[in-house]
């Protein structure tokens, strides 16, 4: 029986240890994103930018068409090319400048990513995004991983509005509640703790969810939603699973609504109630 006892613990250690050191390759998967599917939109020009640390960032400024009304940051998710991000958001964002960069460590940007190293990016883009494209509002579009992103944005940068997508709490709470036997707070280097970041943050958000998301649970997403001060419409994109949601046009009208409503506010930025979901979620 201790032999028993003995052999069980010592394979739960051995599988604690492996989530561990794996833990980086499973909340970044780099691979997954080496290569562009479809590589950066016509008219992108490549943006570089130096970090504290000596890493370059690489990514793509698409410019509005016609006159800009504003501009768009775009944080991918964590298996997304920022080559495509750009060609997916630019023909829906298109009467505001778009950014994207990729993540430290993915694409033609050097480096490790972390939690820290996304979170300290983000901020260096926003800031040179400022200085190159003054006096416009800038909004932010988050998709899953790259919301938590976004959500840490917004509690340390002014931003006019955000769009967040299929977007979890934390992952540290998603994680618990997929490995409940595992200690995940003392474990998890990378918790992405985004309703904590948006708690109390007075900026405009829509939130759009996938009804049949099998990644993020809708517990995880109520309760980042519930975290929201000025949640303008939440809406859920029926039949859609979360890699699934980008290519329903209930998305696209979604994302256009939240934008529309950005504008309305900025030229009325009088607090008010928000608009409803768009028709149909």
């Amino acid at each position: 029986m201790v032999q028993f006892v003995l052999a069980g613990l010592a394979g739960y250690a051995a599988v604690v240890a492996a989530l561990y050191l794996l833990q980086d390759e499973l909340v970044f998967p780099r691979g997954a994103a080496k290569g562009a599917i479809y590589g950066p939109p016509r008219g992108a020009q490549r943006l570089e930018l130096a970090t504290p640390e000596g890493e370059t960032l690489v990514g793509w400024l698409v410019p509005a068409r016609g006159e800009s009304e504003g501009v768009v940051l775009g944080f991918g998710g964590n298996a997304w090319n920022a080559d495509d991000l750009a060609t997916f958001l630019a023909p829906r964002v298109g009467c505001h400048d778009l950014v994207v960069f990729h993540y430290r460590g993915y694409g033609a940007s050097s480096g490790r990513p972390s939690e820290r190293a996304l979170y300290a990016d983000a901020l260096l883009v926003y800031d040179r995004v400022k200085e190159r494209l003054p006096n416009r509002p800038v909004y932010a579009i988050g998709l899953s991983l790259g919301a938590a992103v976004v959500a840490f944005l917004a509690s340390r940068r002014p931003l006019d509005g955000i769009v967040l997508v299929t977007p979890f709490d934390s992952v540290e709470a998603m994680a618990r509640e997929r490995l409940p036997w595992v200690p995940v707070r003392l474990l998890l280097r990378h918790p992405f703790r985004a309703a904590d970041h948006l708690r109390g943050v007075d900026v405009p958000a829509a939130v759009i969810l996938a009804e049949r998301d099998e990644v993020v649970s809708p517990e995880r997403s109520a309760a980042l939603v519930a975290a929201l001060a000025r949640p303008l419409f939440v809406a859920m994109i029926p039949g859609a699973t979360h890699n699934r949601i980008y290519d329903e046009e209930a998305f696209d009208r979604a994302l256009a609504e939240a934008l529309s409503a950005f504008a309305r506010i900025a030229s009325d930025p009088a607090p008010g109630k928000g608009p409803a979901a768009p028709d149909g979620r």
